[in-house]
């Protein structure tokens, strides 16, 4: 029998494992040994490391290759492609990096790697990218993330810093203090099983029911019950979809009309409450924000809203903010309105109260653990000013040299000539995929880094065949999580696949700067060079690592945790003088002069309620609210094609979760193939009818790769990107709204086209 802890450890964002191996192809990954509720997305490797998807040499789709870069972007995604060389492939990229940034200059180049491609310190496709087009004079990027950009913008205007995006209490705070946690946006721990660096052991799961046990009562504000565990036995309210502002309003009312705000903690920590006490109260519009206002609004019972309200000013709350809620539009208003909630409360700096953003989003949200400053590898400095909010990408495509705004800021977009992807998938991520795909039509060529035929690769001009974590040396160590883990080869890359330090070391030989991008380094020279880095950041704390050579022979290592028990804002909470935030007050900005300077008529100075774009207070008969959260068995869409993933489809469809009376009044009955579509566009899924999820409410997580069947876009494989909306969600942050969506839904008469 074997003994698994001989085998060898490799890492990913969703866990680590030790990898059993026979006759060069992974057979089994193993849970690494440490961790307690250990996620089964790594078996989705098992089988597709050699299968027919895989790409194992570079390619060049045939039309770019036979009449050159321009004037063929109409057949990206329909063409064949032709293997060539590495020698050539190399040289095609080096000669059209030298044409456009002579013709276009190098703001036309949009380096679009999103991250995700690997845990590994050293093999961070985005990095590597962006060192070598930083070396070659630069390049557009995108700033924020598809996750929650509407968060990252708007909290350094409310607290000062985007940094307490990651900051919440500790688990272990929540667990010893508080009384009742009140979750908008559920605590959905299929999300945690993943943690941007590596996760060495699941904490959210554990966390939970060691809560639960110790007495902390739970609320989850969802229209999906499964968005808390049944073991916790929460109360589940399940408003309308894009309504959580207007019941956080509602709340505040409540607070304040009751006398149950905490005036003390206003006074001393915040600024500007006259002016939203007066929104409440409806002194300018006359419609005070009761709770029988937002009753109509979110279509839950008045009495519900305020019972929550007195419940969570009884004890010690804790407020958490799911990073979804951002996805919506205006979704800068949620974590507005959690931190004046959180205020209001009085309780923000308390152990186990206040405000946290996104527990059971990452795994790394409340995760007991050290900050060490590890290194990374240097990407150097980028002389191109211009970039883009992340989710603008169609919109840059379509509009070359059009104006947005953004953060308070008009800018505008580049002409881009060259797109090129390492790590991450944009035919995940985006929105309105077909609205997408028409615009990815536009640039002169794309270039992918790509270890399998996914919707990328197969929209790309030049195809560079990269290696999986399971076939490279790397450490994972970051800041977010406690343990250290020596990645080691367990398969040889399939083909000639290579990692992406030896593809752009390879490009860059060509450009004459292959000594500047690999500064005489050897991969093993720049793993020692990180490890050491990190050797010298923790004597400092006296935190000693093992030497390099006997930490790849141990294996792993776990930085001891001492501070068990951090509270978010627990110094400025003490003296806000001696701690101010680094807003312009120093204090939380519950009215901000700043964004009000902006004019921005879709986010004001203060928190409101504005109606969404789409929602089922607007809904047209038989429309029902698409939901298209994050999927339990994959990463974003990685490993969509392996066995795990592909094991959980009903009848070889995507799943659909639809409430029962809503599937009874059109026909569809469990397991039936269905039909989602809006003018945007249409996919096939099969029916699951549940009680579980809120009525007039259709639930499809993300992840299916992105395959149209014909020129309208139609994805039998059961993308919800083909129906979401590409919109921003307010000038100041410009973040996707994917969760602001009506679709219709029928049952589907074959499985075979979308027909109408």
């Amino acid at each position: 029998m074997t003994d698994l802890k001989s085998l060898p450890l490799t890492s990913f964002h969703w866990g680590t494992y030790r990898v059993e191996t026979e006759a060069d192809d992974v057979v089994a990954l193993h849970p690494f040994e440490e961790d307690p509720d250990p996620s089964r997305i790594g078996e989705g490797y098992v089988g597709v490391l050699k299968d027919s998807n895989r790409i194992t040499a570079p390619h060049v789709r045939k039309s770019w290759l036979e009449n050159g870069p321009t004037g063929t972007g109409a057949t990206r995604g329909h063409d064949p492609f032709v293997e060539v060389s590495w020698d050539k492939a190399e040289e095609l990229v080096a000669a059209e990096l030298t044409r456009v940034r002579e013709a276009h200059g190098n703001e036309s180049i949009f380096g679009g790697s999103y991250g995700w491609a690997s845990a590994g310190r050293f093999h961070h496709a985005q990095g590597q990218l962006k060192r070598f087009l930083n070396l070659n004079g630069g390049f557009t990027r995108s700033v924020n993330s598809y996750s929650l950009a509407a968060g990252e913008v708007i909290l350094p205007h409310v607290l000062g810093a985007g940094s307490f995006l990651t900051g919440a209490n500790t688990w272990q705070s929540v667990i010893d203090h508080c009384d009742l946690m009140v979750a908008f946006g559920g605590l959905p721990i299929k999300n945690a099983q993943i943690g941007q660096g590596g996760v060495g052991a699941h904490r959210a799961g554990p966390a939970l029911r060691a809560a639960k046990a110790a007495g902390v009562e739970f609320v989850s504000i969802s229209p999906l019950k499964s968005d808390a565990i049944d073991v916790l036995e929460a109360q589940w309210l399940a408003p309308r979809p894009s309504t959580d502002a207007a019941l956080m309003i509602a709340l505040a009312h409540t607070l304040l009309d009751e006398g149950l705000t905490d005036s003390d903690f206003i006074a001393s920590h915040t600024t500007g409450f006259d002016s939203f006490a007066s929104y409440l109260r409806g002194d300018a519009d006359g419609t005070p924000k009761t709770a029988d206002w937002a009753a109509a609004i979110c279509d839950l019972p008045a009495d519900d809203i305020r019972t929550l309200a007195r419940r969570m000013a009884k004890g010690r709350t804790m407020i958490s903010v799911s990073w979804s809620l951002t996805r919506q539009d205006h979704g800068e208003q949620p974590f507005w309105l959690g931190t004046v909630l959180a205020a209001m409360l009085g309780q923000i700096g308390l152990p186990g109260g206040g405000i946290g953003f996104g527990y059971c989003a990452v795994n790394t949200v409340g995760l007991e653990r050290e900050r060490p400053d590890f290194p990374s590898v240097p990407q150097g400095r980028n002389p191109v000013e211009t970039f883009i909010p992340v989710a603008r990408i169609t919109e840059m495509l379509e509009n070359p040299g059009g104006a947005f705004e953004y953060n308070g800021k008009t800018r505008h977009y580049p002409d881009t000539r060259l797109i090129w992807w390492a790590g991450g998938n944009p035919f995940h991520h985006h929105q309105d995929l077909n609205r997408l795909r028409q615009a990815w039509t536009r640039p002169d060529t794309v270039i992918v880094n790509e270890w399998c035929w996914n919707a990328l690769a197969r929209h790309a001009d030049i195809v560079l065949p990269c290696t999986t974590p399971l076939e490279r040396r790397d450490v994972t160590m970051t800041p977010r999580d406690p343990y250290m883990i020596s990645m080691e080869p367990a398969v040889p890359p399939a083909g000639q696949a290579r990692n992406d330090y030896d593809i752009f070391r390879g490009i860059a030989r060509h450009l004459g700067l292959e000594e500047a991008f690999s500064e005489g380094r050897t991969e093993d020279d720049w793993l020692r060079w990180l490890y050491d880095g990190a050797r010298t950041e923790t004597a400092q704390t006296n935190h000693p690592l093992p030497a390099y050579d006997t930490f790849r022979a141990q294996g792993w290592h776990k930085l001891p945790v001492t501070d068990t028990h951090r509270v978010m804002l627990e110094g400025f909470r003490k003296d806000p003088v001696a701690n101010p935030l680094t807003t312009p007050s120093g204090r939380i900005e519950i009215y901000s002069e700043t964004i009000a300077g902006f004019g921005y008529a879709d986010c004001p100075g203060h928190p409101t309620w504005m109606e969404p774009v789409e929602w089922l207070g607007a809904a047209e008969e038989g429309q029902l609210h698409l939901v298209s959260n994050q999927p339990k068995n994959k990463l974003h869409s990685q490993l969509d094609h392996g066995p795990y993933a592909q094991s959980e489809r009903v009848n070889g469809l995507e799943p659909a979760h639809m409430n029962a009376q809503d599937a009874a009044a059109r026909g569809i009955s469990d397991g039936d193939p269905v039909r989602l579509h809006n003018a945007r566009g249409a996919c096939l899924c099969a029916a699951v009818v549940s009680d579980g999820v809120r009525p007039g409410v259709i639930q499809v997580s993300t992840g299916a790769w992105y395959r149209p069947d014909d020129d309208a876009g139609h994805c039998s494989n059961g993308n919800p990107n083909v129906l979401t909306l590409d919109k921003g969600t307010s000038s100041l942050a410009q973040g996707p709204i994917a969760h602001t969506c009506l679709v219709e839904v029928e049952r589907a008469l074959n499985t075979d086209i979308l027909d109408e």
